[in-house]
């Protein structure tokens, strides 16, 4: 083929099937909307079914087909329970990403071992059994993309058990990716920076000092918005990044280049 028929930037997610954690709200809910639009048909996982509701009717509004599956993801049997719904629905499973998550900010000190628990659970436990759940569907030719943060980079007071969690992500995809590359499946994964998100809006509403000081201590001098990072996780799903595996994308504006 020659140079001019080429495509160098082939985002087309069309006839592809993503998974996504975390879809109801969110960052997820904006990778959600992404993904449809770069045309992949989706299983929505999340625990609201109202809110998971609300987001499947803005993806079936993109033109593609979806399903819902409202589970708690750190119950035994919902690895199983979410792949088998994209199985019967769809027939295939080309993607998973895995943006649920959770964060309690805590002085170490007083910090209950239960609170350290639920954070490891959802942000690291259950995208190794989803994956684990989705891998003999996923190879050859699929892409898992996981959900790090600019927490697994730094640390930061009263985050021990996020940043923890954080950086087992990040070594997570990294050992993954490593050892299902052999197997035609490609792992990366997205840090975030600071996000403006149902999670912590409240914090900026609260204090418009600590969202200037967020601002402050960012390049590009602003709080990212989820459509951010959505695109990056489209990147990395889609064809256009068929040579990238284990890599971390860090989307912070800048924050941890200062």
């Amino acid at each position: 083929m020659s140079d001019s028929g080429r495509r160098y930037l082939n985002l087309d997610l069309g006839g592809k099937v993503a998974i996504v954690t975390g879809a109801s709200s969110g960052i997820g809910r904006a990778v959600a909307e992404a993904m449809a639009e770069a045309g992949a048909s989706l299983v929505l996982v999340g625990r609201d079914e109202r809110r998971l509701q609300d987001g499947l009717d803005a993806v079936r509004a993109r033109g593609v087909d979806a399903e819902p599956v409202a589970v708690e993801l750190t119950a035994d049997d919902a690895p199983a329970t979410i792949v088998d719904a994209a199985i019967a629905r769809f027939g295939r499973l080309d993607v998973l990403v895995n943006c649920a998550g959770i964060f309690e900010p805590q002085p170490f000190e007083t910090q209950p071992l239960a609170s350290f628990d639920r954070q490891m659970a959802i942000n690291v436990r259950a995208p190794f059994a989803l994956a684990q759940a989705a891998l003999p569907h996923l190879r050859p030719g699929g892409a898992i993309v996981n959900m790090s943060s600019i927490a697994g980079y730094s640390g930061f007071p009263l985050s021990a058990a996020y940043c923890a969690s954080k950086g087992a992500v990040e070594l997570m995809t990294k050992a993954l990716a490593a050892e299902l590359g052999p197997m035609g499946v490609r792992v990366n994964c997205v840090a975030p920076g600071n996000i403006r998100t149902p999670m912590n809006r409240h914090q900026f509403e609260a204090s418009p000092e600590y969202e200037r000081s967020l601002e402050a201590q960012t390049p590009l001098g602003r709080i990212g918005e989820t459509e951010d990072i959505a695109a990056a996780v489209v990147y990395l799903a889609s064809p256009a990044a068929k040579f990238v595996n284990g890599a971390s994308w860090l989307v912070d504006g800048g924050w941890n280049a200062a």
